[in-house]
């Protein structure tokens, strides 16, 4: 079995690499593969899309290696792989982002990227370190994971859901944001669970575990 991470030229895969890795290596989840072959992505058992920066430099990064938008789309709508986005790659799933312009998304999520606008004027954007959970709904990547858990995030967007049932976790930072999104064989998760300690490393494995 091989979980694919795709590089893009998006962020800097190393720690994820290594977290997945690791788990991989205790569940024995088989290989990681971290590449922008679109051939890969099409055999892969498991993909994950992180991703850093501004949503509309992600998207044209993606869509500008020839194929590897296809390919994504073929192994995710077409043979259900299951699939995990992380941070800006969550956002990615959603419709349609407004950062600097209105970008369309992969659109397998109900939901439109918005700037953070905390009620609180105090509170700093981005968006940055440590929050705690709130778990919405269940689900196999989430096993373990309660309310109050921590997660390590670092952003100054996020997913306003257009469909609330496909939100599964939120956090409080001056309101709700959104930190889990998920339906069918497609997860994604804005915080970073590579630097999620214990929390994280658990719905990695449970990831890399899951049936959909």
């Amino acid at each position: 079995m091989t979980t694919v991470l795709i590089d893009y030229d998006s962020g800097n895969l190393h720690s994820a690499q290594k977290a997945f890795e690791r788990m991989a290596s205790e569940t024995g989840a088989g290989r990681v593969q971290v590449t922008s072959d679109p051939d890969a992505v099409r055999r892969a058992d498991r993909i994950v899309l992180p991703g850093d920066g501004a949503f509309p430099h992600c998207q044209a990064q993606l869509h500008g290696i020839p194929g590897l938008a296809d390919a994504l789309r073929e192994a995710v709508e077409d043979r259900a792989v299951p699939f995990l986005g992380i941070c800006v790659g969550m956002q990615m799933l959603g419709t349609r982002g407004f950062e600097y312009q209105e970008t369309q998304g992969l659109g397998w999520i109900d939901g439109e990227i918005r700037a953070i606008t905390p009620a609180d004027p105090t509170l700093p954007v981005p968006h940055m370190g440590w929050n705690d959970l709130v778990i919405d709904a269940p689900h196999p990547v989430l096993q373990g994971i309660l309310t109050g858990d921590h997660a390590y995030f670092v952003h100054s967007w996020a997913m306003q859901m257009t469909d609330p049932t496909q939100r599964l976790a939120h956090c409080d930072y001056g309101g709700d944001i959104t930190a889990i999104v998920g339906r069918d064989n497609i997860i994604g998760m804005q915080f970073h669970p590579e630097k999620s300690q214990s929390a994280g490393l658990r719905m990695i494995a449970n990831f890399l575990g899951w049936t959909p």
